[in-house]
């Protein structure tokens, strides 16, 4: 695999290509995260790139950190800026061979740099799907970051712990999106949706 940080930042720059096309009157637009709109969305992506960032640089007891930060008229800047945050923060010296501390994840249990961004990673690739789907454009993905992408999708665990609140995935569906037959994406696209609750067929 590439290094995880230029897929990640792969994965940032179509999610930002994305997220420069919303006109801050669409951030009440329903999403595929059904209990979110968009803002409320882009909200929760802003606050994990922050998040992501300030672990990646040593933080382990505010939580306030991980706080959704509503992106108000300004969606694309405030956005790119989380971006550039989190970007920053794993480049750093050393970065990769720290371990960070997820609240989200496990509140005491620290992880890996590396798998820590693979959790980001398969999250801006899920939600950079969410805002494409919200807004009807289409998400352009290489197939070389879908492919480092669909492993991660296949190792997240599927059972009951998806229907509690405030889990990041639904419970994964067996609709055929894997053959491709889903909006248009491809296979490995489709699958990973699928795997993580998405049905590609989502129309807002």
């Amino acid at each position: 695999m590439s290094d995880i940080r230029i897929l990640h930042q792969r994965a940032l720059t179509v999610t930002q290509s994305l997220v420069d096309q919303i006109d801050p009157a669409q951030l009440d637009l329903p999403t595929p995260c059904a209990a979110w709109t968009l803002g409320q969305l882009l909200a929760h992506m802003t606050g994990q790139n922050h998040g992501f960032a300030a672990a990646a640089r040593g933080e382990s007891e505010d939580l306030a950190i991980w706080d959704d930060r509503p992106v108000g008229e300004d969606p694309a800047g405030i956005f790119a800026a989380s971006a550039d945050d989190l970007v920053a923060a794993f480049a750093e010296e050393g970065a990769l061979q720290r371990t960070l501390w997820l609240p989200e994840i496990h509140p005491r249990f620290r992880f890996p740099a590396v798998q820590a961004l693979g959790f980001q990673f398969i999250d801006t690739v899920v939600h950079a799907w969410d805002v494409a789907a919200a807004i009807g454009a289409p998400v352009a993905f290489d197939q070389e970051l879908l492919d480092a992408a669909l492993p991660i999708a296949e190792s997240v665990p599927d059972g009951e712990n998806r229907l509690a609140a405030g889990s990041a995935f639904q419970p994964g569906l067996v609709d055929g999106a894997a053959d491709g037959d889903g909006d248009g994406c491809g296979p490995t696209l489709d699958r990973i949706l699928s795997l993580l609750g998405r049905s590609p067929k989502w129309r807002g």
